[in-house]
């Protein structure tokens, strides 16, 4: 028996009925010869760690305030936590562990420089707009190595796909590994933003309203642990009852919510941070402009999509994956004058 097939078995002897087995993954877009050891899931996990864009996340903005602290989140810090929350739900939950870590793994690898302040200006800047849980998918299937893909499963790409969204009422993914992300998402980035907020001077625990706290709790580890917990037991008891979805309790999911509110309004689009989203606007807007009028100096993969799909899809392909440093390095290149000695 091959290593992956005794995975395969232990898969159906210990995940629940309604979990997504390996074996019966909907496959890929092009058929290839399965791995001996890993499961397609693994495979898939594998193929997103060691990607191009996964290792630019490193320098790419979670939230766009102060980030000369090395303890601030990043993109990929981020994307760290929302794996390591949503593999403890899913254990909890019994589901496929592999499939939510590929899921994980993969789910903002779409993401623009400036975090949200990037997606803002392409969704202005192009004709169909811009969304990044899109993009994700563009980037898996049609810009990592060289345009070839990263041939993933029906399931993973699926899960990234409907990894955005907060409302029950939003597409959710087709798996319980999927929505499992989505929520793991939201508790991961609200919760780390606060820490983030704080250490920045920005938020202090006090000005969280207090009856938020009381159902979530006082500290970062409290409500991180409230959330889990409660996902985790809300939809076991919702699968007893018939239904294929991952939840969490009315009480707690209401709290999420209002918490959520409460950072976009004073965090995420308040006054605090505005100048310097503006400026990480700005710049952004002024790279992309640029070459929109200049295409050629574009490396040649994404002038071959210019001749393909159009200039703006190429340039949009090209600014999304660039991190913030290469961005600004590219701004301070083109518009920045450089002294001159005669």
């Amino acid at each position: 028996m091959l290593i992956r097939e005794r995975i395969e078995n232990n898969e159906k002897m210990t995940l629940i009925d309604g979990a997504a087995l390996s074996i019966n993954s909907k496959g890929r877009k092009k058929e290839e010869e399965q791995c001996s050891v890993r499961t397609v899931y693994m495979v898939d996990r594998d193929r997103i760690i060691h990607s191009k864009s996964f290792r630019r996340l490193k320098h790419k903005t979670q939230v766009y305030i102060k980030t000369s602290s090395d303890h601030y989140r990043t993109r990929l810090t981020h994307t760290l936590e929302v794996a390591q929350i949503a593999r403890t739900i899913g254990k909890g939950i019994g589901l496929n562990e592999d499939l939510i870590e590929a899921i994980a793994l993969g789910h903002d690898i779409g993401h623009v420089a400036f975090a949200h302040n990037g997606e803002e200006v392409l969704n202005e800047l192009l004709p169909n707009g811009f969304k990044h849980n899109i993009n994700s998918i563009r980037v898996l299937t049609k810009i990592e190595r060289q345009g070839k893909g990263l041939n993933l499963t029906e399931e993973v790409l699926d899960g990234i796909l409907y990894h955005s969204g907060f409302s029950s009422k939003d597409d959710i993914a087709s798996t319980l590994e999927g929505q499992v992300v989505k929520y793991s998402d939201k508790i991961a980035y609200v919760n780390h933003d606060i820490d983030d907020s704080i250490r920045a001077g920005l938020l202090n625990e006090k000005d969280i309203p207090k009856y938020i706290l009381d159902v979530l709790g006082y500290s970062h580890s409290e409500r991180i642990d409230t959330l889990v917990k409660d996902c985790i037991y809300s939809t076991i008891d919702n699968i007893k009852n018939g239904n294929k979805r991952v939840i969490l309790s009315e009480r707690i999911e209401v709290a999420l919510q209002k918490l959520r509110n409460f950072m976009f309004e004073n965090i995420y689009q308040g006054d605090i941070l505005k100048v310097e989203r503006d400026k990480a606007k700005f710049v952004l807007r002024q790279v992309f402009n640029y070459f929109l009028k200049n295409p050629k100096e574009m490396p040649s993969f994404y002038l071959n999509i210019v001749n393909d799909e159009g200039l703006h899809q190429g340039v949009a392909d090209y600014i999304s994956g660039m991190s913030d440093d290469y961005c600004l390095f590219l701004f301070n290149k083109i518009y920045v004058p450089k002294f001159v000695f005669y």
